[in-house]
């Protein structure tokens, strides 16, 4: 048996350490993390995956550790996949929200994984969906995805997830900020939080009202807005009935097969890119760009004119 082979039973069997090592393997690219997601993907699909975002300062991370907590309660294993953003230095993730969920970090039942967005301008790097992956085929129940919060970035997080949840506040206008940045489009439905300081039944009204101008009719899911106050732990069970509710809508309507097909496609793509990109970008045609991009920085010429030499060497060669 080889170690891949080893790191696969192991997984399946609910390892947390290998459940780690399988992780790291996979951020680091190193060369057996495809035979392991290859091998892993026909235990996945049970799992239920939410994503959790919103703008900065907003208590995302508070209410996932609240939220695995609640899960918890009920005897579910509960993974946590918090992405921060890149070291600079290190590459690493930068914040390492373990030190934010005190409620959840010494149980059994769940288990954290800080991760770094590397660039990821959804907020949600691929390196953290295939990460998902694992944590589904070792046995989790719920998958709690926290993305960082940079908001226009965060729309990628609803492609991943089986249920959106947008987390805003009552200061700063949230309600329309998150309208400009597209947050509103994502939502399944909407968490504000810190809901005891001013304006926020002003909030709740200003975001209903944006809700309504939703394209919608009488077979449509129509996102509700949830009062919390997260650090008191108020409201999350709230929360935990929406993802619920929304999980039945989804599961009735056929919505959630519909979901994961459009998960799966997009992963294909993605594969399929990185593979072209690294095919593409061999040493030849990497020292051809060098020397090209002199001559269009002297206007000899043009961006498309040295694309379309590449890709035609590139295709002459296939």
């Amino acid at each position: 048996m080889t170690r891949s082979n080893h790191v696969v039973e192991e997984i399946l069997r609910g390892d947390r350490r290998a459940l780690a090592r399988a992780i790291s393997s996979i951020e680091n690219e190193e060369s057996n993390s495809t035979m392991i997601l290859r091998s892993l993907f026909p235990s996945t699909g049970r799992a239920y995956r939410v994503g959790v975002t919103g703008p900065p300062g907003a208590g995302k991370s508070t209410l996932t550790n609240k939220l695995a907590k609640f899960y918890r309660s009920s005897q579910k294993k509960v993974a946590v996949i918090a992405v921060d953003p890149t070291s600079p230095f290190t590459g690493g993730a930068l914040l390492g929200d373990r030190v934010r969920m005190t409620d959840v970090e010494l149980d059994d039942g769940v288990f954290i994984r800080s991760m770094a967005s590397r660039g990821s301008l959804g907020g949600l790097s691929k390196k953290a969906k295939e990460a998902a992956d694992v944590m589904d085929a070792a046995g989790f129940d719920m998958i709690l995805m926290e993305t960082v919060g940079v908001g226009q970035s965060e729309l990628d997080i609803a492609g991943a997830a089986d249920t959106t949840v947008v987390v805003l506040v009552p200061e700063s206008g949230d309600g329309i900020q998150a309208m400009k940045a597209g947050l509103m489009e994502i939502g399944d439905f909407f968490v504000l939080n810190k809901s005891d300081r001013p304006g926020a039944d002003q909030a709740v009204m200003s975001i209903k009202m944006i809700l309504g101008f939703r394209p919608h009719d009488e077979k449509s899911w129509v996102p509700d807005v949830v009062k919390t106050h997260a650090n008191e732990g108020k409201g999350i069970e709230e929360v935990a009935a929406s993802i619920e509710k929304h999980r039945d809508f989804l599961t009735g309507s056929s919505g959630l097969d519909q979901r994961r097909k459009i998960r799966l496609k997009n992963r294909i793509r993605e594969i399929i890119d990185d593979r072209l990109q690294v095919d593409f970008w061999n040493h030849q045609r990497s020292g051809e760009l060098d020397r090209e991009t002199d001559q269009a920085m002297s206007r000899k010429l043009t961006p498309y004119d040295i694309a379309e030499r590449l890709i035609s060497d590139f295709k002459e060669r296939k």
